[in-house]
C-alpha cells in the first residue's frame, strides 16, 4: 500500500471508514446517568425536599409529624376511624394546587384516602377575616375511579399520581420519596374496595 492510501484509510474524516464503524454519541453516557438518577433513592429525597418552599420548613414539617405522635395517631385524630377501618400506609408527598404544591402526607386506609398538609394555609373567611388552617382532603375509596401514574413530559424523573373520582374530579400528587410503592399501595386499596 502506498503512503497516500494509508493516510486516507486512517483519516477519521474519511467517509468510507467512518460509516463502517458504529457511532456512539458522546452524550449517551450522560443520558443513561440522568435516567438512573431519577430512580435513585437519594434523588427522590432531594426532589421531595426541593418542592418545598425552604429546606428548614420541610424539616420542621417532618419533625411536627413525630411530635404529634406519628402518622397513625394523626390519621385517627384528623380523619377518624370507622368500624373495622385501619390505616394501611402513609406517604410524604405534595398535593398539586393552582397556588403551587402543598407538602403533606397521603394516608391510605381500608376505606378512604386522606391528605393533610404539614403546614397551615391562609384562607379568607366569609366574614372578611383570615383563618389559618391545615389543608385537609378526604375521599372514600368507593368514590375513586382510578389512580393513574403520570410523569412530566419535559422531565420524566418527576412522577405524578392522578386520582380520578367517579364524578370526574382530579387530584394530582407528586414528590413521593417512594413513588412506585405509593402508587402500588393506592391501587391495591382501590381494588380491594370494589
Amino acid at each position: 500500500m502506498e503512503k497516500k492510501d494509508e493516510d486516507q484509510f486512517h483519516n477519521p474524516l474519511n467517509a468510507e471508514s467512518s460509516l463502517s464503524e458504529p457511532v456512539t454519541p458522546f452524550y449517551s453516557d450522560r443520558k443513561n446517568k440522568s435516567q438512573r438518577k431519577g430512580t435513585s433513592f437519594a434523588f427522590r429525597i432531594r426532589e421531595h425536599v426541593r418542592l418545598g418552599p425552604r429546606f428548614s420548613e420541610t424539616v420542621k414539617g417532618k419533625l411536627n409529624l413525630i411530635k404529634k405522635g406519628g402518622r397513625e395517631k394523626i390519621f385517627k385524630d384528623i380523619f377518624g376511624l370507622s368500624q373495622g377501618e385501619k390505616l394501611l400506609k402513609a406517604s410524604q408527598c405534595y398535593l398539586s394546587t393552582t397556588a403551587g404544591p402543598i407538602a403533606g402526607n397521603l394516608f391510605i386506609s381500608s376505606q378512604k384516602i386522606g391528605f393533610l398538609s404539614e403546614r397551615s394555609i391562609t384562607v379568607h373567611s366569609s366574614s372578611g377575616g383570615i383563618i389559618r388552617t391545615p389543608y385537609k382532603l378526604s375521599i372514600p375509596l368507593k368514590k375513586i375511579k382510578a389512580a393513574n401514574e403520570s410523569e412530566n413530559v419535559n422531565n420524566p424523573s418527576q412522577k405524578y399520581i392522578e386520582i380520578v373520582t367517579h364524578d370526574n374530579f382530579e387530584f394530582w400528587f407528586l414528590g413521593f420519596v417512594r413513588y412506585e410503592k405509593a402508587l402500588n399501595n393506592l391501587q391495591t386499596a382501590i381494588s380491594m374496595s370494589t
